[in-house]
């Protein structure tokens, strides 16, 4: 079920068509299924390659095979490599909500409905007055799109901000949250330093001091930007001490056995919620243990909103790449985030090769 029906679009004008092989240009949001790709097209959507990310390896070579032409909406960036398009802002909405939603539902505080249930953001942000929350710590990591995201839900409720030396060391008669950057949680191996130039460069010089927010902390937004070079927020080992207070992550990066070792695998939007049980370092039924971490991996959060994402999505779209796309890439906006082309992969690239060379059964 499409959030817009046909007949919007055929108000608008659009033809509704079921034959898409006269069309040079598909445009979709997730992964095309490795059996619909279709050969000589000029495909943009989220592959989630880049990584190397191991579910997605046939994608990119069947893409190869088939000489298609993928640019990935991932790094569609300007000149100054700031990224174009991207449901970040929704990501961290519907991250931050579904951490409140969870709450209630674990403490049994309040009831919210559930993001996908409401019609759009503004239908969303009427369940504000439904949440009271008592005198909880939260700690948001990330900033961009995603953490603007989640501070609008966080701020729309009335949550206090406070800076992280505060948030570690006082007690407050409220929810408060604070946010994160990277030099807050991570110190150099060496010195206990830190240098965000050589962070971004040389993550692995690096370890995370992330630990002394888990002990005061009971609501975990992860939603900072984790290359597998860097180092993880904590250890498994760490979650099953005692003093390691958090019991909801809301894990909005959903990196598989990433930066957050209690997402093992990712969720929903029908089941958008685990147990993970830290003396087992096992997966439970959600809500099943008091002792227990409640764990929220949802690896398409902005389709909780889909109205309003793809509204502010599509806008940005027509108005920075499309004109780039069509006519003169003049800021080679399209060149750096084309991945494949005419069966080969770009330059910039070219570090997939390995990746990409899998066997293909379909």
């Amino acid at each position: 079920m499409r959030c817009f029906k046909d007949e919007e679009y055929e108000k608008k004008g659009i033809e509704i068509v079921d034959d898409i092989y006269d069309c040079d240009i598909l445009m979709g949001v997730k992964e095309v299924p490795i059996s619909n790709l279709l050969g000589g097209k000029t495909y943009l959507f989220f592959s989630h390659t880049i990584k190397k990310q191991a579910h997605n390896q046939k994608l990119l070579a069947k893409i190869l095979k088939k000489h298609a032409h993928l640019i990935d909406y991932e790094v569609l960036t300007d000149t100054k490599g700031k990224r174009l398009v991207a449901f970040g802002r929704y990501a961290g909405i519907v991250g931050a909500y579904n951490a409140l939603w969870a709450y209630g539902k674990r403490y049994h505080t309040f009831k919210l409905r559930r993001a996908h249930q409401c019609f759009d953001l503004k239908d969303l942000k009427s369940e504000f007055s439904k949440i009271q929350l008592p005198a909880i710590k939260i700690v948001l990591t990330g900033g961009g799109r995603v953490g603007k995201g989640a501070m609008e839900i966080l701020d729309g409720v009335g949550i206090k901000k406070v800076n992280p030396q505060e948030f570690l060391s006082q007690q407050f008669n409220q929810a408060v949250y604070t946010q994160l950057n990277s030099a807050d949680y991570h110190i150099r191996i060496s010195d206990s330093q830190f240098d965000r130039r050589e962070f971004h460069k040389h993550p692995e010089l690096y370890k995370s001091d992330f630990i002394k927010y888990a002990r005061v902390a009971d609501i975990l937004i992860a939603g900072a930007f984790w290359s597998p070079e860097a180092p993880r927020l904590f250890t498994k080992k760490e979650m099953a001490a005692a003093s390691f207070k958090i019991k909801i992550i809301s894990d909005i990066t959903c990196d598989i056995d990433g930066s957050v070792p209690s997402t093992m695998k990712s969720t929903t939007i029908d089941d958008p919620m685990f147990d993970y049980n830290p003396t087992t370092e096992s997966i439970e039924s959600p809500l099943s243990n008091p002792d227990h971490i409640s764990v929220l991996a949802i690896d398409n959060l902005p389709c909780e909103l889909p109205r309003s994402s793809s509204e502010e999505f599509g806008r940005d779209l027509i108005d920075k790449v499309l004109p780039s796309l069509l006519r003169k890439d003049e800021e080679a906006i399209i060149e750096r985030a084309t991945i494949a082309k005419n069966g080969k992969l770009s330059k910039r690239f070219a570090y997939l090769k390995e990746y990409a060379e899998v066997p293909l059964t379909v």
